[in-house]
């Protein structure tokens, strides 16, 4: 598992998503400081963040049902401290979608 930032919001968003999706691989993101002056955006930051998981619960399930497997462990997080969570969430093996950032890659 990899993260990108390790405030205190982000290793709970990690820590969640691996109790529930036990994922082969969790990038979990914290994009917030490039949404200072935004809607939305929290001056204690931690409030916009990227999630990629790869977990074989995602075999053969919908792009819409995975976002909705990745939301509900941190439902509390979205309502209360989290603005934007952008999700990319596949199955072992499955190629990433054209134009997903490849920069995460380890």
């Amino acid at each position: 598992m990899s993260l990108s930032s390790t405030g205190p919001v982000a290793r709970e968003i990690a820590l969640r998503l691996r109790h529930a999706l036990e994922p082969t691989r969790l990038v979990v993101t914290d994009d917030s400081e490039a949404h200072r002056g935004h809607a939305g955006h929290d001056e204690r930051g931690e409030s916009h963040f990227t999630v990629e998981v790869e977990s074989a619960m995602f075999a053969g399930v919908g792009r819409v049902q995975r976002q909705r497997m990745v939301n509900a462990p941190l439902a509390d997080l979205l309502v209360e401290r989290v603005h934007a969570l952008a999700i990319r969430a596949r199955a072992p093996g499955e190629e990433r979608a054209p134009g997903e950032d490849r920069r995460a890659s380890r």
